[in-house]
This record gives C-alpha cells, sequence and structure tokens, in this order.
C-alpha cells in the first residue's frame, strides 16, 4: 500500500477529514524549505503538495505565479526539489508528498531519469495539470517507477470524461471546485456538493476538493463532502515575505492550526 493509500485509510478509520497543503517549493525560503515541511505536518497537514517551480504556471493564480517567480529568481530546479524531499524523509517516513506542476521540467529532466530519483527521494505522487488524461501514456515510466498520478476533474468535465477519472483514479481525485485558476475567491460550496457526492460514489479513490478554500469556514464547509480539503494559495500568499525559519513556522502554526480545529471538529 502507498503511502497516500495509507493515508487516506487511516482518516477513514478514523472518521476525519484530510487536510492537504500546498506550497511553492523554496519559497519563501529554499534553505528553510525542510524546516517548512515539518511544521505543515506539526501543523495538522496529512498530506503535503509541493509546488515545482515553472516559468508559464497557467493553472495558477498571481499569489502562485509570483511564488514560482521568487522560487526561479533563487536558483530553484526540480533537483532541488527532490533534495528537500530526501532530506524530508529522514525524519519522516510516513507523510505522502504529491509534485505537483507542469510537465516542461519532468520532460526535460526526462520520464524514467524522473521516476527513478523522485521516487527514491520519497515521493508518492505526481500531478502535472497540463498532462490531459488522453496524454497520460507519458507517464508511464513514473507509474512503474511506484509514483501514482493523481488525476484533476472540474465542473465542466463532461460526464463520459468524468467516468474515465473516476475509473482510472489512483491516490485521490483532484476535485477542482470552480472552473478558473488558484486563489480565485469565489468558492460556492452549494454548487459542487451534489457533483462531489455523485464523484465520490464512482470514484476509484477519494475525492480531495481544492482552489478557493482560504479559511477555517471553507475548509469546513467543505469537509461535509468531501474525503480531503487542499488549500494552497492562501497559505502561499500567508507565507509571502518570511525569510527567518522562526516567522515560517509561526505564520503556518496561525494559519493551519484554526483550519485543522475546524476540521476535526467537523
Amino acid at each position: 500500500m502507498s503511502r497516500i493509500d495509507a493515508r487516506f485509510a487511516a482518516l477513514k478509520s478514523a472518521g476525519r477529514t484530510g487536510l492537504i497543503t500546498f506550497v511553492t517549493a523554496g519559497d519563501p525560503s529554499p534553505q528553510h524549505t525542510v524546516a517548512l515541511m515539518h511544521a505543515l505536518v506539526d501543523s495538522g497537514a496529512d498530506l503535503l503538495e509541493l509546488g515545482v517551480p515553472f516559468s508559464d504556471p497557467m493553472a495558477d493564480g498571481p499569489v502562485i505565479q509570483h511564488a514560482s517567480e521568487r522560487a526561479i529568481a533563487k536558483g530553484v530546479g526540480l533537483v532541488d526539489v527532490l533534495r528537500w524531499v530526501a532530506e524530508f524523509r529522514q525524519r519522516d517516513p510516513d507523510t505522502p508528498i504529491v509534485l505537483m506542476g507542469y510537465l516542461n521540467p519532468v520532460e526535460i529532466h526526462g520520464y524514467a531519469r524522473f521516476g527513478k530519483e523522485a521516487a527514491e527521494a520519497g515521493v508518492d505522487g505526481v500531478l502535472l495539470v497540463d498532462c490531459p488524461l488522453e496524454e497520460s501514456a507519458v507517464l508511464e515510466p513514473l507509474r512503474a517507477a511506484g509514483l501514482q498520478p493523481i488525476r484533476l476533474a472540474a465542473p465542466t468535465t463532461a460526464p463520459a470524461r468524468m467516468a474515465q477519472l473516476c475509473e482510472s483514479a489512483e491516490g485521490f481525485l483532484y476535485y477542482v471546485s470552480f472552473a478558473g485558476i488558484t486563489g480565485a475567491g469565489h468558492l460556492s460550496t452549494r454548487d459542487i456538493a451534489e457533483r462531489v457526492a455523485d464523484i465520490r460514489s464512482r470514484a476509484k479513490a477519494p475525492v480531495a476538493v481544492g482552489f478557493g478554500v482560504r479559511d477555517a469556514r471553507s475548509a469546513r464547509e467543505i469537509a461535509a463532502f468531501a474525503d480531503a480539503v487542499v488549500i494552497g494559495s492562501a497559505l502561499v500568499d500567508r507565507l509571502d515575505g518570511a525569510l527567518q525559519v522562526e516567522d515560517i513556522v509561526a505564520r503556518i502554526s496561525d494559519f493551519l492550526t484554526p483550519i485543522r480545529a475546524a476540521l476535526d471538529a467537523h
């Protein structure tokens, strides 16, 4: 059983909603990225999504775009991300890690090489937002190395395509709560609860909901019908400008503690 599968099984057994946190690797401080990852877990994250910095993050809003720009300006690349994961694994062998990003850095690195090195570092899954289901054969070397490809679904996904996504889902199915970019502010849970319930009844993996989750209130609303809540842009925004490790840890704790409490209360 993969770390992702084991974590969701444990959450289900405990009757808890998962908390998945997204940060851009290397932002706000490359030298404190590993400490940041541990702080996320200490503050209640069940699964970590690490964004691989990329120059053209088309699915992301301004907050994560700027985070990628800052990380790239500091020289952060895929090799650094894998090194940080390996360092994180020295203290935490259990928390699942998904790399989220775009095909270009993986293709340049080489699919087989990336799969091997990522698995050896301790990566569990990959979410490549510009790799549609129809082109997913290119990810076979990653799957062969033991990485689970995470699928994306959205309100605009056609029924036939949704059926394919539900059938092929591994690790978890990431449901984008609205048609738009990350960090947009018009989340309406009433519009998506019924859709997510239908997807959960058919998907071969748990369903996590993200895009627009900003605080304890919105996380609690999503927890009513999802297996996990994904929070990214609001967290990345909160960390912007924190360059000292003590400040990074404090900001993470202040932000995530009420969200974790709201999920657990639910």
